[in-house]
């Protein structure tokens, strides 16, 4: 399966999204579209080998938030939310005609589409996360100060500091070559690569209430990653759903264990699915 790249016009500029079809005869019709977002400083493309594995009987659509992968930037001034980027996800839906969809968020992007249930919570079914972190404050206050921009300096510190994360959170087992990719995603917000972490902490507080109060079931995915001892306090919130801990896998885990992670979201997209209306009509 192989997917097309497009471009929609969002209130922003242009959206950059990745979209995957299934093949004739291999759609189910009771599958809603299933849309993925993305952790930062990252893209869509992080879903790209998940996509084309998974889309064998629904669509699936990885959308670039304003300002990374080839998104055009939000202005500077006010700074970008996570309701910004919600609101570019809903448009991307809008412009493909998608009256209801299932959402697969990943780190930024699980409160992505926590915000985006909030703003429609009739065109949602089903919700998947990927980390779904409930900070307490001082550890709150510590990423604040730990996702601070680096400046650029000769010395490349900036970019040896990101290297060395992306090679601490990787998933066993990545390739090097996988590990590469990764770190050019990082490269690609410019000067404004940490936005999404400063739209993700001003979030933060309001998440854990958020999850709370959404009707539809929430399935909070695990790995092994920076994330996993604060993801593990969403348990006490979730009114429909589990976390599943994953401790083999860590970043990386979609292209490294590809297939595992799509059988292992297939069925969680599959327990008790809600009603749901089919692939978008769009003729893209």
């Amino acid at each position: 399966m192989r997917t097309k790249r497009l471009f929609v016009d969002g209130e922003y500029g242009q959206i950059h999204l990745r979209l995957a079809t299934p093949e004739s005869g291999t759609f189910k019709s009771h599958n809603r579209p299933l849309f993925c977002l993305h952790m930062s400083p990252k893209s869509g493309r992080i879903f790209a080998r998940f996509m084309e594995a998974f889309a064998t009987d629904r669509q699936v659509v990885a959308p670039d938030y304003p300002g990374y992968g080839e998104s055009d930037s939000p202005p500077a001034t006010p700074a970008v939310t996570i309701a910004d980027y919600a609101r570019s996800v809903w448009q991307v839906a809008d412009a493909l005609s998608c009256s209801a969809i299932d959402l697969l968020g990943y780190h930024t992007g699980s409160l992505v589409a926590a915000e985006m249930a909030r703003q429609r919570p009739d065109q949602i079914g089903r919700i998947v996360m990927i980390g779904a972190p409930v900070f307490l404050p001082a550890e709150l206050e510590a990423v604040k100060t730990h996702f601070e921009p680096v400046p650029l300096d000769e010395a490349g510190t900036r970019f040896i500091n990101m290297w060395q994360s992306v090679l601490k959170h990787a998933s066993k087992g990545g390739t090097l070559e996988q590990k590469a990719e990764s770190f050019a995603e990082n490269l690609r917000g410019g000067e404004n690569y940490e936005w999404g972490h400063r739209a993700a902490f001003a979030y933060a507080p309001q998440f854990p209430a958020m999850v709370k109060s959404l009707p539809q079931r929430i399935d909070v995915i695990n790995p092994d990653d920076d994330l996993y001892q604060a993801t593990l306090r969403i348990t006490d919130v979730l009114q429909r759903g589990e976390v599943h801990a994953r401790p083999q896998w860590g970043h990386g885990f979609l292209d490294f264990d590809t297939e595992a992670a799509v059988s292992d979201i297939r069925q969680l997209l599959e327990i008790t699915p809600p009603p749901t209306v089919g692939m978008c009509p769009s003729g893209f």
